[in-house]
């Protein structure tokens, strides 16, 4: 077998223990069952995992419960911290704290009252490899849509600090209820290739009419009308790159070949979230990612 297969194998075998952690993240996860999905022996199978991601498996399976965990101190401020420990694993508020603390730096009752997201975003910065989904793309008439946004301006590891302020002001103003309302994200530039003082992101909802001057800086914009790439992505929204990139590269290359016409339209790429994490878990996010064409 030559080696590119052998490496290609390798990542898939890795890819299925991802995937099974996110499906089994409030199970009892052992060596021996995770060593299993994989295929390798539990003797060494630690050791591989740390060469692969750059952390251990404990570390990595106590991180993706606080992730959860840090979302719904902040996000969700009727839930109680006893029993967000309990949601992520722990038997008291007492270990919960403790391990939160040694993660982030903050207790969990001081991440709720003011997170520190800059920090808390380089936590996850591990190499996780995510198994290839397949992309099935169309052309729709997307029709025109009144959003009210918050505009994020700076890096992307300060985005959190501009959701709350949206989520904010949606639930002071009822103007775009979440539960009856789409809710959508404009990306202006890739943080990989942007300067962080240069990154730009809309976080929006849909609205009925236009909304009133605010306090929380929110303001009016609109989705125009007109032909889109669509597709559809289900996990974490941080592996959305590939088909963003897939999209840009060789999708439209394809579709240029049969249409000399198509063209991008001067609008950025855009999403639609149809649930939200920690609502659901990140594997079973979906988000409707959009291009839009002339």
């Amino acid at each position: 077998m030559k080696a590119s297969h052998r490496a290609l194998n390798y990542q898939q075998m890795m890819g299925k223990v991802f995937n099974y952690i996110d499906q089994h993240l409030d199970e009892v996860l052992t060596l021996q069952t995770l060593s299993d999905v994989a295929g390798f022996s539990k003797f060494h199978f630690h050791r591989q995992f740390t060469e692969f991601t750059g952390i251990s498996l404990f570390n990595y399976l106590q991180l993706l419960r606080l992730k959860r965990a840090s979302y719904q101190l902040v996000f969700d401020l009727e839930e109680s911290i006893i029993n967000i420990a309990f949601d992520a694993g722990f038997a008291s508020s007492e270990f919960f704290s403790r391990a939160f603390k040694k993660s982030f730096s903050q207790t969990p009752r001081d991440f709720r009252k003011q997170p520190l997201w800059k920090p808390w975003h380089q936590k996850y910065q591990y190499k996780i490899v995510s198994v290839e989904q397949t992309m099935k793309v169309e052309v729709i008439d997307f029709a025109e849509t009144k959003i009210a946004v918050y505009e994020h301006h700076g890096a992307v590891d300060g985005l959190n600090y501009s959701i709350q302020k949206f989520i904010e002001w949606r639930k002071a103003s009822q103007l775009s209820p979440v539960k009856t309302s789409a809710t959508f994200g404009l990306a202006y530039s890739d943080p990989s290739t942007t300067a962080e003082d240069e990154f730009r992101f809309d976080i929006g909802g849909e609205v009925l009419k236009s909304i009133p001057e605010n306090s929380h800086k929110v303001i009016n914009k609109l989705i125009p009308a007109g032909r889109c790439a669509q597709t559809t992505h289900c996990g974490p929204h941080w592996q959305m790159d590939a088909k963003i990139c897939y999209l840009y590269g060789p999708w439209l290359r394809d579709m240029k070949q049969n249409s000399e016409s198509l063209k991008l339209r001067d609008f950025p790429c855009f999403f639609k979230y149809l649930n939200f994490f920690p609502e659901v878990p990140e594997h079973q996010l979906i988000t409707e990612i959009y291009l839009p064409l002339e």
